[in-house]
Order: C-alpha cells, then sequence, then structure tokens
C-alpha cells in the first residue's frame, strides 16, 4: 500500500505527470529494462525509445518512397544507415531492415556502463555503473561521471580507466605491467 501525497509532496512531483513512476500493466517491461540496464532515470529510457520510434518511422517512410525517388532512397537510406552504424545502433549497413529492429535497448546497449562490461572492465554492470560515478574511467581525454554517456564506435577503443584511478593500479599490478615511474609519483 502506498500512502496518499501531502500537498506539498504532489506539487512537487507536479512536472514529473508524464513520466510516471507507477508499474502499470503496460509499464513492466520497461521496468524490466531499466533494471536490467540499470538506467538510473526513467526520462533517458522514455527518451530512448522516442528515437527508436522515429528512426522506425524514418526507415518506413523511406522504405515507402514511390519508385520514382529511388536514387533518393537510395541516399537518404545510405546516410541513415550510416549514421546508425556510426553509432553502433545497428550491425551493418546493407539494408534499411535493420533499422526496423532499434529498439530502446540498443540505445541502452551503448551507454558507457553497458560497454565497460562488454570490454571486460567490469564484473557486473552495478559495478561499472559505480566506477563511471566514482570518476574512474576516461573516454578520451575526458573523466566521465555520467552513465547515461552514449559511446559511438568510434570512441569505443578509447575507453580506458583515469590515470589517478585505483582500479588501473590495481589492473597493472596483477598483470605485472606498473612501470618504476609510476611508483615514484
Amino acid at each position: 500500500m502506498v500512502r496518499k501525497l501531502k500537498y506539498h509532496e504532489q506539487k512537487l512531483l507536479r512536472r514529473l505527470e508524464s513520466v510516471s513512476w507507477e508499474a502499470a500493466p503496460g509499464n513492466l517491461a520497461e521496468v524490466r529494462a531499466l533494471r536490467r540496464y540499470r538506467v538510473g532515470r526513467r526520462e533517458d529510457y522514455a527518451r530512448y525509445k522516442a528515437l527508436a520510434r522515429e528512426v522506425r518511422a524514418v526507415a518506413r517512410r523511406l522504405r515507402d518512397l514511390s519508385p520514382d525517388s529511388a536514387a533518393f532512397r537510395a541516399r537518404c537510406a545510405a546516410a541513415l544507415l550510416e549514421k546508425l552504424y556510426a553509432l553502433g545502433l545497428v550491425g551493418s549497413r546493407r539494408s534499411l531492415a535493420v533499422c526496423e529492429r532499434v529498439s530502446a535497448a540498443s540505445f541502452c546497449r551503448r551507454r558507457l556502463p553497458c560497454l565497460l562490461l562488454k570490454l571486460r572492465m567490469a564484473q557486473n554492470l552495478r559495478h561499472a555503473v559505480t566506477f563511471v560515478e566514482q570518476g574512474h574511467v576516461r573516454v578520451g581525454p575526458e573523466v566521465v561521471t555520467d552513465p547515461a554517456l552514449l559511446v559511438p564506435r568510434a570512441v569505443e577503443d578509447f575507453v580506458t580507466w583515469t590515470d589517478a584511478s585505483r582500479l588501473r593500479l590495481k589492473v597493472l599490478d596483477y598483470n605485472q605491467e606498473r612501470d618504476d615511474f609510476d611508483l615514484a609519483a
């Protein structure tokens, strides 16, 4: 049983009306996905769903174009597939059929903690989220503390530990690759 909210509590939650946290029968899959991918904010998942819906709609519109505009359709389809492939949302650039399968889970799989798990830098997703929030991970030269960062394919190779991270030192010690210069510092 959930108690009725007091007036000041309702007033604070008024702006969140569009994104309700109640587990309605239709939201059960959403709650399951939030837990599976450790998405902290429901607004992020709602944004991912909206983006996936837009991608599918654009792919459907391109597919339904008349045969008279075949050159335009091919050019736009190639641009869409290239962009989705660069973001890592689709596995190949072959046909528009792969755009029909883009979902919110595709966006969740490109989040930084999921990539840490894929790169075997963390044992599970909970630890990966903790590492990112505590500032142990950098993407390129920047330290990232937001687990909602979507990492494109081009940047995926530049995900590393920060220089001052204790985890990095532990990994180097374990692999016996720690430099003497690092010991002095």
